[in-house]
C-alpha cells in the first residue's frame, strides 16, 4: 500500500472514530475540520522515512482513542433493530401418528 493510500485510510478511520465519540453531526463537524487540518499540515511531507513515522504515530493515536463501545446504526448488523421483525421460520407440521 502506498503512503498516500495509507494516509487516506487513516483519514477515513479518524473521521469514523470521531463519529463514534460524538454521534451528533453538528458536533462532529468541528472535529472533522480539526482532523482535516492535521492531515493537511503534513500533506507535503515527501521524505519516506518521515511519512512512515507519521503513519505509525497516527495508528498509535487511533488505537489509543478507540471507543470502547462504538456507535452502531440501529439497522446495521449488531444494531438494536437489526433483524428485529423477521417473519417466523416455516416449519413443516409433524407427520400424523399411526396407532
Amino acid at each position: 500500500m502506498s503512503s498516500r493510500q495509507a494516509a487516506l485510510s487513516l483519514y477515513r478511520r479518524s473521521l469514523k472514530l470521531a463519529l463514534d465519540w460524538s454521534v451528533q453531526r453538528h458536533l462532529w463537524r468541528g472535529q472533522a475540520l480539526y482532523i482535516r487540518s492535521l492531515f493537511e499540515k503534513n500533506r507535503d511531507v515527501s521524505d519516506p522515512r518521515l511519512q512512515r513515522v507519521l503513519l505509525k504515530e497516527t495508528e498509535k493515536l487511533l488505537e489509543k482513542w478507540k471507543h470502547p463501545d462504538p456507535y452502531v446504526h440501529p439497522t446495521a448488523p449488531g444494531g438494536s433493530k437489526y433483524e428485529r421483525n423477521l417473519p417466523a421460520p416455516h416449519i413443516d407440521p409433524p407427520p400424523p401418528l399411526n396407532f
